[in-house]
Parts: structure tokens; sequence; C-alpha cells
């Protein structure tokens, strides 16, 4: 088994004991992201609708730098502070994911680091062409 750990700055660096991601053979696991902006680590400005846009562009970076897309996750948690914002994110996930969608958990949470209001993490597995 060979333990690759991923990181890109196109996402916001691990705010904490964590790596954005570690690639084992073919799977590679997510560490949660939150919306921030990579550029300036703060909460990006806006509401509910632009934080979780940032949260899936932030997978997708860390997801590209691993060598993979958002297509190659199998499976996605989604962490909120408010679940009256889950048809949000189906209509936002719908802007970055096309079927077949990967297996979902959504988790009502009392809080989230930076008092962020979405966290996300997954797991991507990359096709053969990628490893």
């Amino acid at each position: 088994m060979s333990k690759e750990i991923i990181s890109t700055p196109l996402a916001p660096q691990a705010i904490g004991t964590y790596s954005q991601a570690v690639k084992i053979d073919n799977t590679v696991y997510l560490s949660g992201q939150i919306p921030l902006d990579p550029a300036t680590m703060q909460i990006v400005d806006g509401d509910i609708t632009a934080q979780i846009r940032r949260v899936f562009e932030n997978l997708q970076a860390v997801s590209q730098a691993a060598g993979g897309e958002l297509a190659d996750i199998v499976k996605l948690n989604v962490f909120l502070t408010n679940l009256g914002h889950f048809p949000l994110v189906n209509q936002i996930m719908a802007e970055f994911f096309t079927e077949p969608y990967p297996a979902r958990a959504a988790i009502g949470v009392a809080a989230l680091p930076k008092d962020a209001n979405v966290e996300m993490d997954g797991i991507l597995v990359l096709k053969n062409e990628y490893y």
C-alpha cells in the first residue's frame, strides 16, 4: 500500500493537522472543505449559495490535483448548520455533477469551523488511466 499526500494551492490550505487529501492506490480520501477562498483563506462573501458553490469548487480542485474529477467521487458527505439549505445543495450539485450521482449523506450540525454554514468531504476512485 502506497500513501500519497495530495495538495494544491487551488484549494484552501489545511488549517489543522490534516492533509487536503490522501491517495491510497486508486482511492482518494478528500478532507472536509469549507467555503474558504484559497487566495485569502477567508469565508467567501455572499449567501449560502456562494458558500455551497465554493465548497464544490474546492473539492473539484483537490480532486483534479489527485488526478481525477468530481465525477469520480463515489461518496459525498454534506454537513449543514441549517438542513433547510439542503434543496440549494441539490440545485448547485446539479451544476457540478451528472448522473450517475455519488452516494451521499446530509448531516445537520450545530457548528462548523470558522462559522461556515456548509462543509463537504468525500471519497473518489480514480479510473485506471489515472494511476
